[in-house]
């Protein structure tokens, strides 16, 4: 995977984090499977339980259904599954590796985003080569505990005008608010619940997928307003 074509603020779209709890009785890699087909363009695997062998092995079982179709597996944080599954890159926080540490390690081919949830990180996360930003949360959402008050559409906007990075926005964001999301400037939408818990997965993909579309026409002046349509 070519990381200067991956992920840019041109080929904006629908970024699925993985949640295996919230899959129910359904293995992940159906869910993705199924999120996929629906026009997820990126999958993040995160897993906060699993030991490191399980979490390889899974890994490197999306990778095989993912790479043929194009779509770049990001690991959520642990830089040693990135290599033993040879997945496509990493997300990182603010408290996991550094970005210098990671890119050294991984080469300049690997994507890399990074967590933005202070000004502060925005501004340090300008002086990085990273391929985008996740901005974290953007609304509050009981799938991410562990962060601080959420952006809003206003804060979003605020990091949209200063940054020079593709915005990858989290947190809360589901078919009734994606459209304000992109409209504020994030380039990427990312969902959690959206998909993993939806009944149908590639039917919550498709639909996710279509408002985003929507959006981004009418940020072009090629649509009317979402809300409108």
């Amino acid at each position: 995977m070519n990381r200067t074509t991956a992920i840019t603020r041109k080929n904006a779209g629908l970024y699925l984090v993985t949640d295996r709890a919230l899959c129910g009785s359904r293995n992940l890699e159906e869910v993705v499977s199924l999120a996929v087909l629906g026009g997820a363009a990126w999958v993040q695997l995160r897993e906060k339980d699993l030991s490191t062998r399980l979490f390889v092995e899974e890994a490197r079982r999306l990778k095989t259904l993912l790479a043929p179709l194009g779509v770049p597996l990001i690991i959520n944080d642990r830089l040693d599954v990135v290599l033993a599954a040879e997945a496509d890159g990493i997300h990182i926080g603010q408290e996991d590796m550094p970005y210098d540490i990671a890119r050294r390690l991984l080469g300049p081919e690997a994507i890399i985003g990074l967590s933005v949830e202070t000004w502060e990180d925005v501004e340090q996360a300008e002086l990085l080569n990273v391929d985008y930003l996740g901005v974290s949360p953007v609304f509050a959402t009981p799938t991410k505990t562990d962060t601080k008050e959420p952006w809003g559409l206003e804060g979003l906007a605020k990091i949209r005008a200063f940054s020079r990075h593709p915005l990858v926005a989290i947190g809360g964001i589901a078919g009734n608010n994606a459209a304000e999301v992109i409209l504020a400037g994030a380039d990427h939408i990312a969902v959690v619940s959206a998909i993993c818990a939806a009944h149908d997965p590639r039917m919550a993909a498709e639909e996710l997928c279509a408002v985003i579309s929507s959006a981004l026409e009418y940020k072009k002046g090629l649509k009317q307003h979402p809300a409108h349509s």
